[in-house]
C-alpha cells in the first residue's frame, strides 16, 4: 500500500495540531492511498501510517487522491479528489442525481461485484462479532473488499441445512442471491416534500442530511410510483400547497406515500400532512383520480408533531378502498397505508423460499413465527405446516394479521399481540410445542430474553431471517454457545443498489 503524501502535507505533518496530538494526517492534507476494502456504509477504507481514512465513493482496489476532512483519535474522513487507478469494478451510475441523493449508496460499483462484497460483509460480521468459523474462508477482519467476488466455499455443495449433518468445516455461506434485473423494484415510495424558489419539491434526502434532492425519476422506483408522485407534486404546485417546515413546524404537505402491488397493478396515495384541512381538496381529488387510473386508494395521515416520524396515529379514507391486494407466491395480502409489506416483492419470493427450505416443513410440524408483522412469514410457511403461532408487539400489525389469515382462508394460524419473550413462554406453559422457530427481528436483532425462552423451548430447527449483518453475527453466537450450529447461511440482495443486505439462517439443534 502507497503511503506518499505531497510535500505540502508532509510539512503540516510535522507542524500541524494533528501530528503533534500523534496522527499521521491534519485536516485539509491531500493524500495517496490505496483502497483496501469497503465499510458496511460503503465507505472506501485506506490508511496513511497506519491510520484509517474512510472516502466516500472510493472502491476496492482503486488508488486515489483524497482531501481529509476530519479526523479523530484513532480514524478520520476524507473527500475523494481524484481516481489515480480504477477499480475494473467500477461503472458509471446511471441515475442523474446518484451523487447528491442519499437513497443508494453503490451504484457506481459493478452489480456482480456488489452481490460478492455483500457476501463478504456477512462473511466478516459472522467471524469477528460472532467469532463463528465459515467454510472455506480466511479470517479477514473488519473491512471488507471485493477482491474475493469469486471465492465460492467449498462446502457449498455439500448440501442444505436441511441435511442430517453438521459442516465440519464451518458455517456454509452461499454467494448472495441476487436479481436478473436489479433496477425499478421497490413497490413502496416515501418522498419528503420541501419546497425552493421554484415552488413545491419532493424527493430524498442529500446524504447525511435533511436538505430535499428534488427527483423526477428514481431507478430503484417502479415507474408508476414516479409517475404518482410526479402529478401529485405538480398538482399540489398548481393549487397552491404549502409544504411542511421541519424547522419552523409550518406548512401542509409532509410526505407522499405511494404504494403499488406488482401481481394485481393496485396502487394506494397517502397524503402526510401537517394537519387535518386540506384546502382544494375536492379538486386535488378530481384531477389524481382523473389522471391515475390505477390509484385505487386515496388516504390522508395527519401527523403534526415535530418529529421527523413520517407518519402520525390518525388515517382516513378520502376516496376508494382503505387497503390493496398483492401475493407473495399464493398467500394474498391486504396492505394498508400503515401496513409493513417487504419492498422488493421478487426477492421477498427468494427470501421465503429459502426461509421455508430452512424450515424443513414436511406438513406435521408446529411452529413459532417470533416477529410476524402482518403475517407475511407465517402464512407463507403455514401452507405446508400443521400449524403456526404468530407474535408481534404492535397490535395494527397483528389485526391486519388475522385479516390476512381470514383472507386466505387459513384457520391453522393463531396471532397474539405481545412481546415475544413473554407470549411464548406463556404458549409453552398451554404445552405449546415448537418443532421450528422463525425469527425475523428489525436491525436492531433479538431480544435478549427471546434468544433466552429459544434455547428453553429447544425447538429442534430455527431459522434466522436477518437485515443486518452484525446483530445477527450476535445472537448467532448466544444460540450456538446454547446448543445450536448454525448450518448454511444464504444472503439475499433484497435492496440492490444500497449496502442493505438481508440473510436467511438454517440453525439445528446439536443433538438433533
Amino acid at each position: 500500500m502507497s503511503k506518499q503524501r505531497s510535500g505540502r502535507s508532509a510539512s503540516r505533518r510535522e507542524q500541524g495540531p494533528a501530528s503533534a496530538a500523534g496522527l499521521p494526517v491534519n485536516k485539509n492534507d491531500e493524500v495517496l492511498l490505496d483502497i483496501i476494502g469497503m465499510t458496511h456504509e460503503g465507505e472506501g477504507v485506506g490508511r496513511v501510517e497506519g491510520f484509517t481514512l474512510f472516502v466516500q465513493g472510493a472502491l476496492p482496489g482503486e488508488k486515489v487522491r483524497a482531501r481529509v476532512l476530519k479526523t479523530k483519535k484513532q480514524y478520520g474522513y476524507a473527500k475523494l479528489l481524484e481516481l489515480v487507478q480504477a477499480s475494473p469494478d467500477r461503472i458509471g451510475p446511471p441515475c442523474p442525481i446518484y451523487d447528491q441523493c442519499g437513497g443508494c449508496q453503490l451504484q457506481h460499483m459493478d452489480y456482480t461485484a456488489q452481490l460478492a462484497w455483500k457476501r463478504q460483509l456477512v462473511v466478516d460480521n459472522l467471524q469477528r462479532i460472532g467469532k463463528l468459523q465459515v467454510a472455506g474462508a480466511a479470517s479477514r477482519g473488519a473491512v471488507s473488499g471485493s477482491a474475493e467476488k469469486d471465492a465460492e466455499p467449498a462446502a457449498v455443495e455439500g448440501g442444505s441445512a436441511g441435511d442430517a449433518g453438521y459442516p465440519a468445516e464451518g458455517i456454509r455461506v452461499l454467494p448472495t442471491l441476487g436479481m436478473d434485473e436489479p433496477w425499478r423494484y421497490r413497490n413502496k415510495a416515501q418522498v419528503p416534500i420541501g419546497v425552493t424558489d421554484g415552488g413545491l419539491v419532493g424527493g430524498f434526502y442529500a446524504r447525511g442530511s435533511h436538505r430535499i434532492i428534488d427527483m423526477e425519476t428514481c431507478l430503484i422506483q417502479h415507474e408508476d410510483n414516479d409517475k404518482v408522485v410526479a402529478t401529485v407534486k405538480s398538482l399540489g404546485r398548481e393549487l397552491g400547497i404549502t409544504a411542511y417546515d421541519e424547522e419552523t413546524g409550518r406548512g401542509l404537505l409532509r410526505h407522499v406515500v405511494v404504494k403499488k402491488a406488482f401481481r394485481t397493478g393496485q396502487m394506494m396515495l397517502v397524503l402526510v400532512t401537517n394537519g387535518r384541512d386540506i384546502p382544494h381538496l375536492d379538486a386535488w381529488l378530481g384531477s389524481i383520480r382523473e389522471q391515475l387510473p390505477a390509484v385505487v386508494s386515496i388516504c390522508h395521515n395527519i401527523n403534526t408533531q415535530r418529529t421527523n416520524v413520517i407518519f402520525g396515529n390518525d388515517t382516513r379514507v378520502l376516496w376508494g378502498s382503505d387497503v390493496i391486494y398483492d401475493y407473495i407466491g399464493d398467500v394474498q395480502f391486504a396492505i394498508s397505508a400503515r401496513s409493513f409489506y417487504q419492498v422488493n416483492p421478487a426477492q421477498t419470493e427468494v427470501l421465503y423460499g429459502r426461509t421455508l427450505e430452512y424450515a424443513a416443513l414436511t406438513g406435521k410440524e408446529t411452529v413459532i413465527d417470533a416477529y410476524c408483522g402482518i403475517g407475511t412469514i407465517s402464512l407463507f410457511l403455514a401452507q405446508h405446516a400443521d400449524q403456526v403461532y404468530g407474535v408481534e408487539i404492535v397490535p395494527e400489525a397483528i389485526e391486519d394479521a388475522r385479516a390476512n389469515a381470514k383472507l386466505n382462508g387459513m384457520n391453522n394460524v393463531k396471532f397474539e399481540v405481545g412481546a415475544s419473550e413473554d407470549v411464548i413462554p406463556a404458549w409453552k406453559e398451554q404445552c405449546v410445542t415448537p418443532d421450528v422457530i422463525v425469527v425475523d427481528p428489525p436491525r436492531k436483532g433479538c431480544d435478549p430474553r427471546l434468544l433466552e425462552t429459544i434455547l428453553l423451548m429447544q425447538p429442534e430447527r430455527v431459522v434466522y431471517v436477518s437485515c443486518n449483518p452484525s446483530t445477527l453475527a450476535r445472537d448467532l453466537r448466544v444460540l450456538e454457545d446454547g446448543g445450536y450450529r448454525a448450518v448454511e447461511v444464504t444472503p439475499v440482495d433484497m435492496f440492490p443498489h444500497t449496502v442493505h443486505v438481508e440473510c436467511v439462517v438454517g440453525i439445528r439443534r446439536v443433538d438433533t
